[in-house]
């Protein structure tokens, strides 16, 4: 598709390197800019509209790109305000298809000259829909490494939103890690059947907590702050719950999902007329800058030298494609 007006041979090539992963010039040196519209089931605040959305207002604050969204869309309207965005001369449209995916890719038929990288379980569709989903399984299998350590009743409590592929996946690799360093852990996994539902995930996480539970994996909202009142520690999900989500001496760590590789790819392909219907999974993966482990601030002290020492070791062999950490997306179940 032709997107943007004629490019030098120069900035062509730019753009090629840009969209292979190649580290080449900023995107803030694209000539001109690449139209994009976000349209979003939740509140921008919600954490996993939020990674898309820093991402494209990143990109918008580069100067790369002209940026407009739409939030707390219902499935029920999607559809609508997908043709409005495409009828409105976009370029590149970034959200969800969660649940919509056949219609999604209905309306991607119609706008053949419009890029559209959806949120979406299934296999990428025709020449211009693209898909991605939430891969930090990498990150959250060393979170439980570190977990698996800390645990003194070697019970685990793990509190989710729904049992579906991109939350059971990151269950399973937290679970396999913490078996990798402490084979006597045992686990207590609830879905509380929402996206957001903070005093629901609470109440979830202390009726965990009443179990023996002393270890939180906090993959909702509202679990941080059980693990706080019940002075137990937690581990955090998509964004960094120890700065973001009042987990000061609660969350020992993160696994961070950073849509910037991503989008900036997108874009690049899009500018340079050059996008392609790809599954974007290994842009949400640790390799490619799509998910990383936070810091541990506080908790630097707290973690043996020998288990950071372990998962540094395995983080590094993530990274030079040694170690592959196992994808299942099938329901886990707890273990006591």
């Amino acid at each position: 598709m032709s997107l943007i007006g004629k490019m030098d041979r120069r900035d062509f090539i730019r753009f090629a390197a840009i969209a292979a992963g190649v580290a080449a010039a900023p995107l803030s040196a694209l000539a001109g800019k690449v139209k994009v519209a976000g349209i979003y089931t939740q509140p921008i605040q919600q954490k996993w509209d939020a990674r898309l959305h820093l991402a494209c207002d990143a990109a918008a604050k580069a100067g790369t790109i002209d940026y407009k969204y739409s939030e707390k869309v219902a499935n029920t309207d999607y559809v609508r305000v997908l043709r409005e965005y495409a009828e409105s001369g976009v370029q590149l449209i970034i959200g969800e298809a969660f649940g919509i995916s056949k219609e999604a890719r209905k309306v991607a038929d119609d706008y053949p000259d419009v890029a559209f990288l959806m949120g979406d379980p299934f296999k990428p569709h025709g020449k211009n829909f693209a898909v991605f989903d939430n891969y930090i399984h990498e990150p959250c299998y060393l979170m439980g490494m570190i977990a698996g350590s800390m645990t003194k009743s070697d019970k685990i409590g793990m509190v989710g939103g729904y049992p579906i592929g991109e939350v059971n996946r990151l269950f399973h690799a937290f679970m396999n890690g913490a078996l990798a360093t402490n084979p006597k852990c045992q686990f207590k996994v609830n879905f509380i059947g929402s996206w957001y539902d903070p005093p629901k995930a609470k109440e979830a996480a202390f009726a965990q907590v009443e179990t023996g539970v002393d270890i939180l994996y906090a993959e909702r909202a509202g679990v941080v702050d059980a693990a706080r009142e019940k002075g137990i520690l937690a581990f955090g999900n998509v964004n960094d719950m120890n700065k973001e989500e009042n987990g000061k001496d609660v969350v020992v760590t993160s696994a961070l999902w950073h849509m910037e590789s991503a989008i900036n790819n997108a874009i690049a392909e899009v500018a340079a007329g050059k996008f392609e219907a790809r599954d974007y999974k290994e842009w949400t993966m640790m390799a490619k800058g799509g998910a990383s482990l936070a810091p541990y601030y506080e908790f630097e002290s707290k973690i043996s030298d020998d288990i950071k020492a372990r998962v540094a070791k395995v983080q590094a062999d993530i990274m030079a494609g040694k170690f592959t950490v196992e994808i299942n997306d099938k329901q886990p179940k707890s273990t006591f």
